[in-house]
């Protein structure tokens, strides 16, 4: 039986590696040849330029702002999406999820109608000399508009994991709700937080639709790729791009580290 078992277990491993041969291919190959077009001194010739060096500067302290001023409400968020049942949660969960799912020039259209100078919310913050649109609150609203889902879905699996019996206990000892929250579930559940943190970070670099939508100008990396591929056409967007690329595989390292390398970790 066991020897029976083991060619089929063979051949059939064989088979998974070589689709998963052909689906890493259809990754690598466009992004290797993209790489492989632009010469070393044509990218350090771009990475010079001021405006890529602002664009690029822009996406990054943006992108992190959006993150780190949405996770004060989005982490005590999924943690009661974790520990409470209420009626239409199923529904609750579902809108979470919308922003992944409709297209993200609608999304940009979305929040238009809600921030827009004309709106109530536009007008209101117009007269305490807040604008929503083109400046970068608009760029974190958008941004954060298409990447909290990721934080918000990796925070409450985070606090999935953590048994209920610990916080109990804790409270047990006379800890209030909001230090349980504080020193028990939240260090425990650290690890998909900060994924989660990271891959709202990594998402909201890379969003374009949104974004053009709401604020075109200052330029987003995205958007210059963009406007230099409209307007000049491939060879002069895709040393930007190259670049902008190095900079999310940083970060898509360090989210891979951080939620990935388990197995290292407990070692």
């Amino acid at each position: 039986m066991t020897t029976a078992r083991g060619p089929r277990t063979d051949w059939l491993s064989l088979l998974f590696a070589a689709l998963g041969g052909v689906v890493l291919l259809f990754i690598i190959a466009p992004l290797a040849s993209l790489c492989l077009s632009c010469s070393l001194p044509e990218l350090a010739e771009t990475a010079r330029e001021p405006e890529v060096q602002a664009s690029i500067s822009l996406t990054l302290w943006t992108s992190m702002a959006a993150t780190v001023l949405f996770a004060i409400a989005a982490i005590p968020f999924a943690y009661l999406l974790a520990r409470k049942d209420f009626p239409l949660k199923g529904l609750v969960l579902g809108i979470i999820d919308l922003p992944i799912v409709i297209p993200h020039v609608a999304a940009g259209l979305a929040l238009l109608t809600v921030v827009s100078r004309g709106t109530v919310l536009g007008q209101a913050a117009g007269k305490m000399g807040i604008s929503f649109i083109g400046n970068s609150l608009a760029i974190m609203l958008a941004m954060a508009f298409v990447s909290v889902p990721f934080l918000i879905n990796s925070a409450r699996h985070g606090f999935e994991a953590v048994p209920e019996r610990l916080e109990r206990a804790a409270m047990s000892l006379g800890a209030s709700p909001l230090r349980v929250f504080l020193t028990v579930s939240v260090p425990l559940a650290a690890r998909p937080i900060i994924s989660g943190m990271i891959m709202m970070w990594a998402r909201g670099m890379s969003e374009f639709g949104a974004v053009m939508i709401i604020a075109y100008h200052p330029m987003v990396t995205p958007v210059l790729i963009f406007e230099r591929f409209s307007a000049f056409g491939l060879k002069y967007a895709q040393t930007v791009a190259v670049l902008f690329m190095a900079v999310c595989l940083i970060f898509f390292v360090v989210l891979r580290l951080l939620a990935g390398g388990r197995k290292d970790a407990q070692r």
